[in-house]
Order: C-alpha cells, then sequence, then structure tokens
C-alpha cells in the first residue's frame, strides 16, 4: 500500500485524503496543526487516513500538497525540499489570484512548471487541476463519468499515478507534458466563469468527446475517397 502524504487541511486535500483512502490508499493529512488534522481525520471516519504534520507528509510514498502558490505554497515547502528527492509530486495547484478572476503567473508558464523548477529532482505529475472541489462529494454526472487531464514530462511517475487513481469515480485522460498544464489550469480559470454565469459553480467538470472510426468505418470512407478520386 502506497502512502500519500497530503500538505493542508482546506476543502481540497481532505476532499482528496477521503477519495485516496476509498481508493484502498493510505494517506497523511498533515496540518501546521495536529489537533486540527486529527479532528479532520476523526470526522472522515477513514481508518487508512491518519493525522500528521508537515514533516509526517514529506515523509511518505508520494506528496500532494493542497495549497495555492498566492499563499506562498514553495516556500512553505522548501523546508522539505530534501524530502521529496526522486518522489511522485501530485501537483493539484492552479495559479489563482485571490478573486479568483485571474492568475498571477504569465501565459509562458504554469503552476506545475514552477514547482518543477524550483523542486528539480521531484518528479512532478499535474493532475486534478480541472476538479473543482465540490465535484469530489458527488464525482458523477447523471451517467457520465467526467475527466481529469494528467500531464507529466515523467512517464513512469504519470503511470504510478495512474495506479494510485485506478479505483477513484474519475476518468483519467493523459494529457502529455508538463507544459500543458498552462492550457489546463486556463481551462479551469474559464470553466469558473463560465460555471458561475450559468449557475453549476463549484460543481462542474470537463468530458473529453470523441468517437473512434472503426475498421469498417475507415475502409468505407477510403471508398467514398477513391470514388471521388476515379470520377475527377
Amino acid at each position: 500500500m502506497t502512502t500519500i502524504g497530503i500538505f493542508g487541511t482546506g476543502r481540497m486535500g481532505v476532499r482528496l485524503a477521503r477519495m485516496f483512502a476509498q481508493a484502498g490508499q493510505k494517506v497523511i493529512l498533515g496540518s501546521r496543526s495536529i489537533n486540527r488534522a486529527t479532528e479532520i481525520v476523526k470526522g472522515l471516519g477513514q481508518e487508512t487516513i491518519s493525522a500528521g504534520s508537515y514533516a509526517d507528509a514529506a515523509n511518505a510514498d508520494v506528496i500532494l500538497p493542497g495549497m495555492f502558490l498566492r499563499d506562498g505554497m514553495l516556500d512553505i515547502l522548501s523546508p522539505w525540499r530534501n524530502h521529496f528527492d526522486g518522489k511522485v509530486y501530485i501537483d493539484i495547484s492552479n495559479p489563482f489570484n485571490d478573486t479568483y478572476t485571474d492568475f498571477i503567473l504569465p501565459w509562458d508558464t504554469s503552476g506545475a512548471e514552477q514547482i518543477q523548477h524550483r523542486f528539480p529532482k521531484t518528479r512532478v505529475v499535474g493532475a486534478f487541476k480541472n476538479v473543482w472541489w465540490e465535484v469530489f462529494d458527488a464525482p458523477i454526472f447523471g451517467d457520465t463519468v467526467s475527466d481529469v487531464f494528467v500531464v507529466s514530462n515523467d512517464t513512469e511517475a504519470k503511470a504510478k499515478f495512474m495506479s494510485l487513481v485506478e479505483h477513484t469515480p474519475f476518468r483519467y485522460i493523459d494529457a502529455g507534458e508538463l507544459k500543458n498544464a498552462r492550457t489546463v489550469e486556463r481551462m479551469t480559470l474559464l470553466s469558473g466563469e463560465l460555471g458561475q454565469r450559468y449557475g453549476y459553480f463549484p460543481r462542474m467538470n470537463y468530458k473529453l468527446l470523441g468517437e473512434a472510426w472503426t475498421l469498417g468505418q475507415n475502409d468505407h470512407l477510403g471508398s467514398l475517397i477513391a470514388g471521388k478520386q476515379s470520377r475527377s
């Protein structure tokens, strides 16, 4: 069983702790206040979640900070940077400003890339960036399972993440390299604006829709193209 160390007891950190525990993973919910973490863990009622400090979370197999860049996340985590070396770091952050109306980073970078730059020996996997907190409480939309876009430059780290989330109630889309976090984060900014405009916020998410061609369909398309070519 892999142990996931979550930094922070906010709405995302607590919900992800519960989700991973229900999927069979061991979780350390790390907080500046052990008393706060203990009370939250007691309320969650999951045997595989334990309360701890940030130091306890840093010693876990996998790291997942539930913090904002705007609140100094990188500086807060810096004392444990050596504990992160070689570990998978699940980055859920979006570089929102304090009003959620824009980002604090320019277009040519992302929160995920800033984390990788600060902790270069860490194996950063960006995920859950497009998922607003209330979705974790009821992740299925009717009969529709929504998507989580996963980005990383480390193929093995991405595979490790996919194994950790195997029994969670989302579909996981390999969204490519870490630089694609720029797009995913901006999509989340857009979904927040749209959700508030149409009354969905914060229960909303993306679903990638597509339809693969079967062999027969491809053959039919090929014959149509050949027929057009023969008549020209």
